[in-house]
């Protein structure tokens, strides 16, 4: 089984059209493509939608819903159609996705190959491969893609041509500078060297 974590320094910055773009261009994987999504405090992680939750840490802590849509309208939803074999989506308090893992590990169990939309879950699982996806455009850096960007197994980046001035705070450079560096644009999110970058990834964990 190989595990293929796809993070993301911000939202909008082309996270899930990457793993769309894997799943459609790697379909002998068999995916489950899981989207993992942590809410704020008072917001519900089942509806999505404002309640008392924060009052009690065991109330609506964490969902996980299987995706059947294929309108491809929802993130989720762009997996399914992309070519998964099944698609996931955890939603989690923040701070909460601990609680969560033991059920998506027994997901993980019957899965051939697993693809994942995230940045915490590299605390609880060490893939094969992980990809962060980083666009010069946004200013916003969370805190979770700063804490796991130096495991990172190499950087899709969108940026100008020829450039590469981001505006991030507080960030380090040097955490990046001697990764393989796969410079993408819209609307292609996964090159050929990408594929082939994971594939080689894989096959060589394979053989640890």
């Amino acid at each position: 089984m190989a595990i293929v974590v796809i993070g993301g320094h911000s939202r909008n910055v082309g996270k899930t059209s990457v793993v769309a773009g894997f799943i459609a261009r790697m379909p002998e994987m068999q995916w489950l493509a899981v989207k993992i999504t942590q809410f704020g405090h008072g917001v519900c992680s089942v509806t999505t939608e404002p309640c008392d939750c924060a009052l009690n840490e065991h109330e609506h802590a964490w969902s996980i819903d299987e995706e059947h849509d294929r309108s491809g309208e929802s993130d989720t939803s762009r997996f399914l159609v992309a070519g998964a074999k099944r698609v996931l989506w955890a939603r989690t308090k923040q701070g909460m996705l601990a609680e969560a893992m033991p059920a998506l590990r027994d997901e993980f169990a019957t899965a051939t190959n697993i693809i994942i939309e995230s940045n915490s879950v590299m605390k609880f699982v060490r893939p094969d491969v992980y990809l962060t996806v980083l666009d010069t455009a946004t200013e916003d850096f969370k805190a979770s893609a700063l804490e796991f960007l130096d495991r990172a197994s190499a950087v899709v980046l969108q940026d100008e041509p020829g450039s590469f001035a981001p505006p991030w705070q507080n960030v380090s450079l040097s955490l990046i500078r001697s990764k393989t560096i796969f410079r993408v644009s819209p609307p292609e999110y996964v090159t050929d060297a990408m594929v082939e970058f994971v594939k080689r990834k894989i096959a060589g964990a394979a053989t640890q």
